[in-house]
């Protein structure tokens, strides 16, 4: 006997349609039907195959990852979630107070840029840890889709910082200062910045989660601005007439986080509405 699921959205209407041994349903219009279909196959290849259907109307607002994994590989993965954003919390944080201050000292775009973007980091993996926080929500869509929102808020409102200190360096024609301390961030935080965005894509393919795979996306911004400081204090040491490339990668990079955030936001608030009565399973 094989069993299989199936699962969208119906009606009282559309269930009592379906199938031919309906129960009558008592659940609100708005829930989800699943179809529980058992298929038999006869010894004789000639009576063919016996399908009987029994309709179930039972409350969704699941991830796909939910018809992926077993429950003890999606805890596993949870605890790997928690692990990892942990990391990039401690990690992140110390990279953005040492970018805090190279760009106060220094006069550098790119590292109040990747400053700013590390502190975005932080905020996004704390908004993953409350995400993750409860081992019963794993599969939750309704939780992932508010922090998803919530990420989406945030990168909105840290481009328009990073946008306004690269825009002012430009605009005061204000040339980065190049020292050893410089370089030593952006190496150290490109390449931390680099695996823990590899980690959050893998994690967030496996759990079918958008919020960990926007963390990873600003992950992996935050290796590029390391790289990005590293490359234009070289080019400026070597040709003093190219001042505007800090400014010009913190504003590219300042556009990149705000289009992602506007797209966060548009994808995500509408799903929000639409699963907001849906039972979180917690």
């Amino acid at each position: 006997m094989l069993i299989i699921f199936r699962k969208e959205r119906c009606d009282r209407d559309k269930c009592q349609e379906r199938g031919t041994h309906s129960q009558p349903a008592t659940h609100p219009p708005t829930q989800d039907c699943v179809f529980i279909i058992h298929k038999e196959n006869t010894k004789k290849k000639t009576e063919g195959v016996v399908l009987v259907t029994e309709l179930m109307c039972l409350t969704a607002g699941l991830l796909e990852s939910s018809m992926r994994l077993k429950p003890h590989e999606a805890q596993s993965y949870r605890k790997k979630a928690l692990w990892v954003s942990w990391i990039s919390i401690v990690v992140t944080l110390i990279l953005a107070v040492a970018a805090f201050t190279v760009s106060f000292m220094r006069h550098s775009a790119s590292a109040f840029g990747f400053a700013f973007d590390a502190t975005l980091d932080v905020l996004s993996s704390v908004i993953v840890l409350w995400r993750y926080s409860n081992a019963a929500a794993v599969h939750s869509a309704h939780r992932e889709y508010i922090a998803c929102v919530v990420l989406g808020i945030v990168f909105v409102l840290s481009s328009i910082c990073i946008l306004g200190k690269a825009i002012h360096d430009l605009a005061t024609k204000m040339p980065p200062e190049v020292d050893d301390f410089l370089f030593s961030v952006s190496i150290v935080s490109g390449f931390t910045c680099a695996v823990l965005a590899v980690a959050k894509f893998m994690l967030g393919r496996v759990l079918t989660s958008r919020a960990l795979i926007t963390d990873g996306f600003n992950s992996m911004v935050g290796a590029i601005m390391g790289f990005s400081i590293l490359i234009s204090a070289e080019v400026f040491k070597h040709h003093a007439d190219v001042w505007f490339l800090d400014g010009t990668i913190g504003v590219l990079i300042g556009l990149i986080i705000m289009a992602y955030g506007i797209k966060l936001l548009r994808d995500m608030v509408p799903r929000v509405r639409q699963t907001r009565n849906y039972e979180r399973f917690e």
